[in-house]
């Protein structure tokens, strides 16, 4: 078994015995060679430096973490991690649910430093990948335009769009990773390669949807955006006990709305919602709003709809404070996910499990629309067709049984749904438990992406628990 693959497997490893007792004088060369800071366990910052957005994962114990501030920095990261046989991941925002951009007794590439974001005049954006959400979607409208992407201002673009990326106006304009034209990325070898559709196609391919950290670092992406639009939100709040009517008016409404048209639904114990953007006149929102009150039969008990601009419109769906330079608060929770791939025979069998435990939320993103205009394999995307995702919310503070015990609630609602979610699930809300979790995640397409892993990354450099690096097939048995 390979060093590499040996540390996956025990977990944590005491600080003593980090990256296998390399003498100091080894990092001291890594450190000469970069341009950004090095820290190391015992190093002033160390503790801050380490940390990703969950605090579960504190515990953890990088080897080093490099605050890699130009590509030569991430090149220099990759050649030692690779000739050491040392584990490394990558971190943009680190926002991963099972906290694998934190990794024991390897090396973190923070990348937060590489956040420039630029817009050239054809409307093309060219963005660092430690750039996150807030700050892309804020220098993009001041220069009149939108990348379509998610809400939650602290996210960062990498993991986001090299998962996919679902936000509220792709039914409008499709995923994000439908708008990436090009990627620099420095691949296990330490080279630096430019890849569009033109020049590495099949890497390019995989970018696009087939998960981070899956076949290199990348540094700077291209996006092709759209022009910036007001934008009419809306939210309606129905009476508890309304969830199956909701469910069931929703599964047949939002399939015939217009591609202008997104929502999402927050289900829960105490939580029957809706809410959306609609790219068109506020008059016409209302009546197909009406026409959705009329399918569940019971008025909602609050709510409303406006017209915001962009900006404004995206901060509704943010739960995080948008106030100029506020600071996000770190969270505890974990997540998981199921696509739906069919409107349900018994909504009201699904509420039941997705409500039985009061403290799982469930938030179901609409699909359809310019999603489902791209063809399956045409991206490593393999949902489609889906009418929706559905993710699944958890507390994993200590008095809600910590992040084993949300997992166990989570596994209840994920495990229990019926053959109408079968074996899918979405790359970005990666669960270490999900069942079957490269088909579940890359479906069709999973053959393709381990070719390329394969070319990119033979010996594994890059390898995680849930990666398609062939190194880790030893962690992967029984959940392939």
């Amino acid at each position: 078994m390979k060093r590499r693959t040996f540390l996956r497997i025990s977990g944590a490893v005491p600080v003593a015995g980090l990256a296998g007792g390399l003498p100091g004088d080894e990092w001291d060369r890594l450190r000469r060679k970069l341009a950004g800071p090095l820290f190391r366990p015992g190093d002033p910052g160390y503790p801050e430096a380490k940390q990703g957005f969950f605090t579960m994962y504190d515990h953890r114990m990088p080897a080093a973490v490099v605050g890699a501030t130009r590509v030569e920095d991430v090149q220099a990261a990759v050649t030692f991690a690779a000739r050491h046989d040392l584990p490394i991941a990558a971190r943009s925002g680190g926002h991963s649910y099972p906290g694998y951009s934190t990794v024991d007794a390897g090396i973190v590439v923070d990348l937060s430093r590489f956040s420039g974001v630029g817009v050239r005049p054809d409307g093309r954006a060219v963005i660092g990948v430690g750039a996150l959400l807030g700050p892309i979607a804020t220098t993009l409208a001041a220069a009149g335009r939108v990348l379509p992407a998610g809400s939650c201002d602290t996210v960062g673009i990498a993991g986001l769009a090299l998962g996919g990326g679902v936000g509220v106006l792709d039914r409008k304009y499709g995923l994000t990773c439908d708008h990436l034209e090009a990627a620099r990325i420095v691949t296990a070898d330490a080279r630096v390669r430019t890849v569009s559709a033109t020049s590495e196609p099949d890497l390019f391919w995989a970018l696009r949807g087939g998960g981070g950290g899956n076949f290199g670092i990348v540094t700077e992406f291209t996006f092709a955006t759209v022009p910036i639009a007001d934008v009419a939100t809306f939210e309606l709040h129905f009476p508890v006990g309304t969830q199956t009517a909701l469910l069931a008016a929703w599964q047949e409404w939002q399939p015939a709305m217009p591609d202008e048209l997104w929502s999402g639904m927050g289900l829960a114990a105490g939580e029957a919602s809706l809410s959306g953007t609609f790219l068109g006149p506020e008059s016409r929102l209302k009546e197909l709003l009406d026409d959705l009150i009329r399918r569940v039969g019971t008025p909602p008990a609050g709510g409303g709809q406006r017209v915001l601009d962009h900006l404004s419109a995206m901060r509704t769906f943010d739960d995080h404070d948008a106030r100029p330079g506020a600071v996000a608060a770190r969270a505890a929770y974990v997540g998981t996910s199921r696509m739906l791939t069919r409107p349900l025979g018994d909504p009201g069998a699904v509420v039941d499990v997705l409500t039985r435990d009061p403290r799982v939320r469930t938030i179901v993103d609409s699909g359809g629309g310019a999603i489902a205009r791209v063809g399956v394999r045409e991206t490593p995307f393999p949902h489609r067709k889906a009418l929706a995702s559905l993710q699944f919310l958890h507390g994993a503070e200590p008095e809600n049984g910590g992040e084993a015990g949300a997992r166990r609630s989570l596994a209840a609602v994920r495990d229990g749904l019926g053959p109408e979610f079968g074996t899918t699930g979405y790359a970005n809300y990666l669960d270490p438990e999900m069942p079957d979790w490269p088909v579940a995640y890359y479906g069709v397409n999973l053959p393709r992406l381990r070719a390329v892993a394969r070319k990119y990354d033979p010996r594994g450099i890059f390898a995680f628990p849930q990666g398609l690096s062939p190194l880790d097939s030893t962690v992967h048995k029984g959940s392939s």
